[in-house]
């Protein structure tokens, strides 16, 4: 799965950008990832998704434990890699019908957090027991929401081009042909958002703190974040929203 997100959608945290980032590209100029992209795995997908930038997807070399799905529903896309062990409890929680599969679990659970609340998005998150990670965007507000599991079980990157661009993949080298040295894993036990940044739903009181990253040569080459024990946030609840609010603004 591939996703490449307009600065005004996804701004890359600042660490994540390289100052040695010289083999960066613009990943969406002239749809160069997404090329390169179907380049390298054959019969993928491209949803364009205008000036927010674009999602892709393929079935090539899926591992069968780790399945990766695809969903649209009222706007919102979802790309979803791995297996949720919880999915009978959450279609109840969501009042979802017995044939919902994962990647529409993640979409239905966006969904409340952003009409329904005022559950905290940390909280939403950490209620799925898998492995996994996923991509979300909301197409009406122009919102990313994207997370990985506790465990980092399934292969997730993400790193800056050269304009700023978030650049999201399970795929390391389609971020590396992006971003150049500007990329790293996706945080473990963490979630991003449009209005929040990163952040980490496992320990939602403290800080996610970017720590360089050195490459084999001693270049500084963005960086990896970790959870900072020592450090507080001020409050993370999530006020109650009316079913027109967009919850991504009040968090």
């Amino acid at each position: 799965m591939l996703a490449v997100f307009d600065k005004s959608v996804a701004k890359s945290p600042e660490a994540l950008q390289s100052p040695h980032s010289d083999s960066s590209v613009c990943a969406l100029k002239d749809g160069f990832l997404a090329q390169h992209f179907s380049s390298v795995h054959p019969g993928s997908v491209t949803i364009n998704l205008g000036s927010a930038g674009f999602i892709a997807y393929s079935m090539d070399k899926q591992n069968p434990l780790l399945s990766r799905l695809f969903a649209v529903v009222d706007d919102i896309f979802c790309l979803f890699q791995g297996h949720i062990e919880n999915v009978a409890h959450l279609k109840q929680q969501y009042g979802l019908n017995k044939t919902a599969n994962e990647v529409i679990i993640v979409i239905e659970a966006y969904r409340t957090l952003r009409d329904r609340g005022p559950y905290p998005a940390d909280q939403v998150v950490r209620g799925l027991h898998g492995k996994f990670a996923f991509i979300l965007f909301d197409s009406s507000s122009k919102t990313a929401f994207l997370a990985a599991d506790a465990d980092a079980s399934v292969p997730f990157f993400w790193g800056a081009d050269s304009e700023g661009h978030l650049v999201l993949s399970d795929d390391a080298e389609v971020v590396k042909r992006g971003c150049g040295k500007s990329f790293a894993p996706f945080p473990k036990g963490c979630f991003f958002t449009t209005s929040g940044g990163l952040r980490s739903f496992e320990h939602p009181l403290n800080e996610v703190k970017p720590v360089p990253r050195v490459d084999s040569s001693g270049e500084v080459c963005g960086a990896t974040f970790k959870v900072d024990e020592e450090s507080r946030k001020g409050g993370t609840g999530m006020p109650r929203v009316g079913s027109a609010a967009n919850w991504s603004q009040h968090y």
